[in-house]
């Protein structure tokens, strides 16, 4: 009889603290669903050693001395593109949030999230979620709600498409706007093509990023 139990997760973790890296090392050891399989410390050993050990998440800071963060994402996903890239950092800044997403990141979290909030994070962006970090995506629900200043581009969008975007945007995966708005899974499919056509965009995460721009 086959065990129930779900794989392991490898993780892969990139910062150029060794106290951060040893901290999330213990944080995260107790984890059954993770396995800690590497890390690094800079932009160069970051790629290579991801390319050898072929993580399922890679865990970013934006800093590094020989680089930054975004420059890991995308040479990374440009050789592996199945792996899931989450932004761990300290710094607050919407050009930076931007930045991680349009490199291809899935997720955007700040040092502060305990360590509940950042196992469930790293699993959520494992099963194909986006995760922003809380105070932005209030923001970005915000906008949405009261029906802020919007680009052209999202003014093209209809209430249908407006509503799949904003649901996305709050991490949910297609399923689960699907249950939401009681339609098919590939009826949000089809809201999400014509979004992305409509926006000039080809990832859900780009579209993302416009609701996160102001």
């Amino acid at each position: 009889m086959k065990s129930s139990r779900p794989p392991t997760l490898k993780l892969f973790i990139v910062d150029d603290s060794e106290v951060v890296r040893a901290g999330l090392r213990t944080l995260l050891s107790d984890e059954r669903a993770l396995q800690i399989i590497g890390e690094a410390a800079t932009v160069a050993s970051a790629v290579a050693a991801a390319i050898k050990l072929r993580p399922d998440v890679a865990l970013l800071d934006i800093r590094l001395p020989d680089g930054t963060g975004f420059d890991v994402c995308r040479q990374i996903l440009q050789q592996l593109p199945d792996v899931r890239v989450l932004f761990l950092t300290s710094v607050v800044d919407d050009h930076l949030v931007d930045e991680a997403i349009r490199s291809g990141g899935h997720g955007y979290l700040l040092k502060e999230i305990d360590g509940r909030g950042l196992v469930q994070a790293i699993l959520d962006v494992a099963a194909g979620k986006s995760i922003l970090d809380p105070a932005i995506t209030a923001r970005v629900m915000q906008l949405v709600k009261t029906g802020g200043k919007q680009n052209s581009l999202l003014e093209a969008l209809s209430p249908q498409e407006n509503r799949v975007l904003s649901l996305i945007a709050e991490g949910k995966t297609n399923k689960e706007v699907g249950a939401e708005m009681n339609l098919s899974e590939k009826t949000v499919k089809n809201y999400l093509a014509n979004v992305f056509d409509k926006l000039n965009v080809n990832r859900r995460s780009q579209a993302v990023a416009m609701f996160v721009r102001e």
